[in-house]
């Protein structure tokens, strides 16, 4: 370990240019700090071609330095950087915001936390257990299947397994004898084989049903008995064609697949890989859909509190990147044997001109605050018949009580693709008629609208792109993978491997295809 440099004396405020900055750490996440110039590290000069378009050149020059930087403080920024500092490499992590957290950020109005994206998580989701460092974070899952608004009215589809259990689910880690009381440990099962599947399939036999409810049951339980491999190997095409084809009702798929997959992958019009929708439809089957207590905020608050002090540096604008630097407004140069880029794709190629930018799939959410919650308690509320702008919307204050003051009820609704003009009118309309109650009196809190919200997957979607661009050189995220928060987590950890190899550390392993 690199003892650590002594702390210089504080620089007044307001000095034209702040100094460079030091090593010495501050506690957990922290703005800028004052420190020296330290010494000129003798770097040789360097170019190197990233072989997608872009060429990198390096000189000597005065900085602080890191054994990496990682330019971003998101899922998968935080991720690699955990990675990282567990096998003993120093890192420093740099923000541009004033926190962690890139799109998983929270926002707290007048006692309500409101979400800026707001993507769902799944208890089955593996990378949520492989990280020892969300031990204390807290699931609050949806109510089983969801509610989907059609014809007029309401009703509960897609309940592929009967839980016990409402209560919130803690940090799901694996659960030693296979037990599955809250149904938190699907993926448990699953990687044992086709235990899950054969468990939702028993209680899909036991439980009287229409003749397509059955069906769908069905399908979704073979689902979530196959392996990634498997479903990598079936035919890729659009989401939308792919669920045409698999012989199921066309109200089946009208009125539970496409809105749900909507849904999930913040996609109108299931553009989708139909190989990322399989993933994303088995962690549906598999498991309960499910928030962060508090927040979406909680998971990259969790993960950059585990990391050692003052590693996450926050209102760090990176201005320029290669190899072993990184040129910032604050500080100006710093200086790293490995630099990962774990920013939003559009700033990543910004950085580095010639990496791939994908499309993205806009996503806006209202927030509203209402006297009395609407009668659907903890559900999803899907609209199948499309004759407004809100695809999704559940009453977050059922689901997370944290997340709105008491005596106050917090309804959350997503907007995809380009919202309305002035959308508040038109949405509140659109949720009166799919809770069937009185809107008038809610109350509007936030309006967020994120353009870059969701990176796009069409077919042909390789979810293993490349995070290695050249040594010293990574680039993770959520583009680089699937494009959910497990996608972003994933990445992150396949980047930081990727280091770990690269500085010859032994024993690093090969990941497996997404799951």
């Amino acid at each position: 370990m690199r003892p650590a440099r002594p702390r210089a004396p504080s620089h007044a405020r307001g000095e034209d240019r702040p100094p460079l900055l030091t090593s010495c750490r501050t506690p957990v996440f922290v703005g800028p700090v004052e420190g020296i110039t330290l010494g000129e590290p003798d770097l040789p000069p360097a170019v190197a071609d990233l072989g997608e378009g872009h060429v990198l050149s390096s000189t000597s020059h005065h900085a602080d330095h890191a054994d990496v930087i990682v330019v971003g403080a998101g899922a998968a920024g935080l991720s690699a950087a955990l990675a990282l500092t567990a096998a003993g490499i120093g890192v420093s992590v740099l923000e541009a915001s004033d926190r962690p957290g890139g799109r998983m950020t929270t926002e707290e109005t007048d006692g309500f936390r409101l979400d800026r994206v707001g993507r769902f998580l799944s208890t089955s989701h593996r990378e949520l257990h492989r990280l020892p460092d969300l031990s204390a974070l807290t699931l609050r899952p949806f109510a089983p299947g969801v509610l989907v608004h059609g014809d007029g009215r309401l009703h509960r589809t897609g309940e592929v397994v009967r839980r016990r259990s409402p209560a919130p689910v803690p940090y799901p880690r694996a659960h030693p004898d296979g037990a599955d009381p809250s149904g938190a440990y699907g993926a448990w099962a699953a990687r044992r084989g086709v235990g899950g599947a054969l468990t939702m399939a028993r209680a899909l036999a036991s439980a009287p049903r229409p003749l397509d409810e059955a069906r769908l049951g069905a399908s979704l339980a073979r689902l979530a008995g196959m392996s990634a491999a498997r479903l990598a190997a079936r035919p890729e095409r659009s989401a939308a064609e792919a669920i045409a084809a698999r012989g199921l009702p066309a109200r089946t798929v009208g009125g539970f697949l496409h809105p749900l997959l909507s849904a999930l992958l913040c996609d109108p019009e299931l553009t989708t890989s139909s190989r990322c929708a399989d993933l994303v439809l088995r962690s549906f089957a598999r498991g309960r859909l499910c928030v962060p207590e508090g927040g979406s905020g909680a998971v990259p608050d969790l993960l950059a509190a585990a990391l050692p002090p003052g590693t996450v540096l926050t209102g760090v604008r990176v201005k320029e990147a290669s190899i072993n630097r990184v040129s910032t407004e604050e500080y100006g140069e710093l200086t790293c044997r490995a630099l990962v880029l774990a920013t939003g794709a559009r700033e990543a190629a910004e950085l580095l001109p010639g990496l791939r930018v994908p499309d993205f799939h806009p996503v806006t959410l209202l927030h509203h605050s209402a006297p009395e919650a609407p009668p659907t308690g903890a559900a999803l509320v899907l609209d199948a018949d499309r004759t407004g702008p809100v695809a999704h919307t559940a009453v977050m204050s059922a689901v997370d009580p944290t997340r709105a003051p008491e005596g106050r009820a917090l309804i959350t609704s997503a907007v995809l693709g380009t919202p309305p003009a002035g959308p508040d009118a038109v949405v509140r309309a659109q949720l009166a008629r799919m809770y069937g109650v009185p809107t008038g009196d809610w109350e509007l809190l936030a309006v967020h609208r994120t353009p870059d919200a969701v990176p796009a997957m069409p077919a042909p979607h390789d979810p293993r792109r490349r995070v290695r661009v050249l040594s010293g050189l990574y680039v993770c995220g959520d583009h680089r993978d699937t494009s959910t928060v497990q996608g972003a987590l994933r990445s992150g950890r396949r980047a930081a491997q990727a280091v770990l190899r690269d500085f010859g550390v032994p024993g690093v392993p090969e990941l497996p295809l997404a799951a």
